[in-house]
């Protein structure tokens, strides 16, 4: 087995933070790209941004199966050799005008993403803790909001030069470079391998689902992040065909969008010793207020100024939210490793699948109007949530699980 060195545990720590971002760059790079696939596959608008549906649904649900299978087999070969299927998925993308195949291609880097994610999250869990631990999971949404800057800028770029496929063969390219670092430099990081055992996932899956807090807090971490899954779905045809610009222009917008949204994890990074609901609050009645003012500034002005005053402050606010959340839910149930790790990350991405899905297929977003009143239902959502989580903090001591009642359910 090929263990970490101790001699490498800094340039391995910074790999397993590179590799955060890699599903946001799968999801944001061809963004730009849309509406030329539609055209080029001679697909509707709706079949090709099926292709983000499908990378969501899959990386969602095989989070939840992984998070036991990295608990059994290790962190180390499972990431490497995801990693070899991710560029292998993007290599036939990028060389196939078969939506059918397209769509097969995605589901297999969901699936890859969501083994890369979780092995990632649990390398830290392996060898950090206390403040240490928290101080880098407060950094898993600052650093994820990187592929939200870079990735669409780029993709803008690329389509512009060398077309759709050209997104792909970056992804493929950008697997294998990491493939190759992390076989020189990274090892196994789990100190005991935990026999893999249905029973044993099932329970620790229904004692964590079975907290309150920690429930509605994969709700908000879903809703705040259907809030960009809205945006990013109907920025292109928004921008490109109702306003006529270019690909490149949709990719700088959706880099200010992931700017906006780093700004967010930032503030709310700093900000992480105020009380935790009170930060909440704030940033969902300011979210909701600011969203409802926008709704009537657009049914008058409407352009891409306007547009990017959405996305700055809105998008900004989902930052905060999501931040502050995401590192409560992952130091929630440390004690489980990958199982809570996965549950929280495929909890989660099932959430804002599920939430960006419904907001599209019930709102046709073909104006700024609506894409203001699609922010308005998931921000609304968001605010119940966290009122409730309000409610039930004052009894979240009594849910914590005790260390004897995770060693019954580990054993």
């Amino acid at each position: 087995m090929k263990t970490l060195k101790e001699s490498n545990k800094a340039i391995s720590t910074i790999l397993a933070l590179a590799l955060i971002p890699i599903t946001g760059f799968a999801l944001d790079v061809f963004i730009p790209s849309l509406p030329a696939m539609s055209a080029r596959l001679h697909a509707t608008p709706e079949a090709v941004q099926l292709c983000i549906s499908i990378f969501l649904a899959t990386y969602g649900v095989s989070q939840l199966l992984v998070g036991g299978l990295l608990d059994s087999y290790g962190r180390f070969w499972p990431n490497i050799f995801a990693l070899a299927g991710f560029s292998v998925a993007s290599f036939v993308i990028a060389n196939t005008e078969s939506l059918q195949m397209i769509y097969a291609m995605r589901a297999v880097q969901g699936v890859m993403s969501a083994v890369i994610v979780v092995s990632k999250r649990s390398f830290f869990f392996d060898l950090f803790e206390g403040e240490k631990l928290k101080h880098y999971t407060s950094l898993f949404s600052v650093i994820w909001s990187a592929a939200p800057i870079i990735a669409p800028f780029l993709g803008g770029y690329l389509q512009t030069h060398f077309g759709w496929q050209s997104n792909f063969y970056f992804l493929g390219f950008f697997g294998l470079a990491f493939l190759v670092l992390e076989l020189v430099f990274s090892g196994e990081t789990i100190a005991s391998k935990a026999p893999l055992r249905l029973t044993t996932i099932g329970n620790a899956y229904r004692s964590m689902l079975g907290t309150r807090d920690f429930t509605s807090g994969l709700l908000i971490l879903g809703l705040s992040y259907a809030v960009l899954m809205i945006y990013n779905m109907s920025s292109p045809f928004l921008i490109e065909e109702l306003m006529h610009y270019p690909a490149t222009v949709t990719g700088n917008c959706s880099m200010i969008s992931g700017l906006a949204m780093l700004g967010g994890s930032l503030l709310s990074k700093a900000l992480i010793s105020k009380p935790f609901y009170k930060r909440l609050f704030t940033a969902a009645v300011v979210q909701l207020t600011v969203s409802g003012a926008l709704i009537l500034l657009t049914l008058q002005f409407h352009n891409l100024y306007t547009l990017m005053v959405y996305v700055i402050l809105l998008h900004s606010a989902s930052g905060f939210i999501f931040n502050g959340m995401l590192a409560y839910c992952l130091t929630r149930f440390s004690q489980f490793g990958g199982l809570a790790s996965g549950l929280t990350g495929g909890g989660y991405i099932l959430s804002t699948s599920a939430f960006s899905y419904i907001v599209v297929k019930t709102i046709r977003i073909d104006s700024q109007v609506w894409l203001g009143a699609g922010y308005a239902i998931l921000i609304l959502a968001v605010l119940t949530l966290i009122i409730r989580t309000k409610w039930f903090e004052r009894g979240a001591k009594s849910e914590v699980l005790e260390e004897r009642d995770v060693t019954l359910i580990m054993e």
